[in-house]
């Protein structure tokens, strides 16, 4: 450790900044009497003044302020090291000028040039300093991030694990009633049986899908090439007795590798198709999947000719728990959270997701994913890789 790094933080940096801003005022003030100096006239004593007590008056009121500016206290001492950086500096090139032109008044220059240069390397200390105070903030804010995406992805394994279990054994329990008791229950209990174990159910895969989406960042797998083309492929594969069940037309263009997460982007695929598919009104659904390279990112859409989604809705509908209500008459199974799910998916891999559509025209969802097979790792990818 250089010895600075050692003195400075035991002295104190804001009490040295201080101390070179009083030693330039008392010079400034006592320069008729320092060994060395030339006094020609009362002028040049008050220039000398002026360019050596101003100086001085900076740093003085420089070291009042530091404790008011957004400078941590412990980087004080990185403002002290720029203002002797600065005098160092000055010291060195007046010794190079001094040799080359023999310079008589080599005091009064020393003066001057070291005031000037001490308040040259204060100003460079504070902003040196604020850039530190703003990166160790931020190292802060996306560790606190960090250890609240922990916090929460415990939480969602505690009501996945935690919480279906009673779950199951509501519906189970309530099922074994209707069957034990079933020619003692007339129509209406029976009805009201089955509205509990259905809510039962449906809350039960809440919880999955919201385990699901709280893990996409943290538990997704590495970003590396993938044919986007082989994921629709198996995701066709996968809706296949969907699509027979509808008469569901889907074609697709050639479509890119990118960078992602195959397992992921499959799923945005599967939302955004068996959302098409289910929204599609009494005609037989026809999808489209494309591609489209735009500067640098792949903009993927996926269009349908169905029902279509009032603008109203266009915002709500990437919202978690918020239903697909293209239409007020549509009743829909879904918990809401399929199109959140694919927007975080979107956001993990550094693109982003929106819809386009008017009521009753069909719609077109559109995500992109940025080009090349390697992303640059932002700090917060970093952060959680070190997790």
């Amino acid at each position: 450790m250089a010895p600075s790094n050692r003195l400075l933080p035991a002295v104190g940096g804001r009490r040295l900044v201080g101390a070179l801003g009083g030693f330039y005022v008392v010079l400034a003030a006592g320069y008729p009497i320092v060994p060395g100096a030339v006094t020609p006239s009362l002028t040049f004593h008050l220039v000398v003044g002026v360019l050596v007590g101003g100086p001085g008056l900076v740093l003085l009121y420089g070291c009042y302020r530091l404790p008011r500016t957004e400078i941590r206290p412990e980087l004080f001492p990185t403002v002290a090291r720029w203002c002797l950086g600065g005098i160092g500096v000055v010291l060195g090139v007046l010794l190079l000028t001094a040799l080359a032109a023999d310079l008589t008044n080599l005091v009064t220059n020393v003066l001057i040039l070291t005031a000037l240069g001490s308040v040259a390397g204060f100003v460079a200390g504070v902003y040196n300093a604020r850039a530190k105070t703003r990166e160790r903030d931020l190292r802060e804010t996306v560790e606190q991030l960090r250890k609240s995406n922990e916090r929460l992805e415990q939480f969602a394994y505690a009501a996945s694990h935690d919480l279906q279990e009673p779950l199951r054994m509501v519906s189970s329990y309530l099922q074994l009633l209707e069957n034990r008791y079933e020619d003692e229950l007339d129509e209406e209990a029976r009805e009201f049986i089955g509205f509990a174990v259905g809510g039962a159910d449906r809350m039960r895969v809440m919880v999955e899908r919201l385990l699901e989406y709280s893990r996409v960042t943290n538990s997704g797998d590495p970003l590396e090439p993938t044919d986007t083309g082989a994921v629709l492929r198996d995701i066709r594969e996968n809706l296949r007795l969907l699509i027979e069940e509808t008469g569901t037309t889907i074609t697709a263009d050639e479509l890119p590798t990118v960078s992602g997460d195959s397992a992921q982007l499959a799923l945005v695929f599967q939302n955004l198709l068996s959302n098409a598919v289910k929204h599609s009104g009494e005609e037989s659904p026809t999808v489209h999947v494309s591609a489209e390279r735009v500067d640098d990112t792949w903009r993927f859409s996926v269009t349908d000719d169905g029902i279509g989604i009032a603008p109203e809705y266009h915002g709500r509908i990437f919202e978690v728990f918020q239903q697909l209500h293209r239409d007020e008459e549509l009743e829909t199974d879904t918990v809401g959270i399929g199109l959140a799910l694919c927007e975080r998916i979107v956001e993990r891999h550094g693109g982003k997701m929106w819809v386009e559509s008017d009521h009753s025209e069909g719609a077109a969802f559109y995500f992109t994913i940025p080009d090349g097979h390697e992303r640059e790792p932002t700090l917060l990818d970093q952060s959680l890789a070190s997790t």
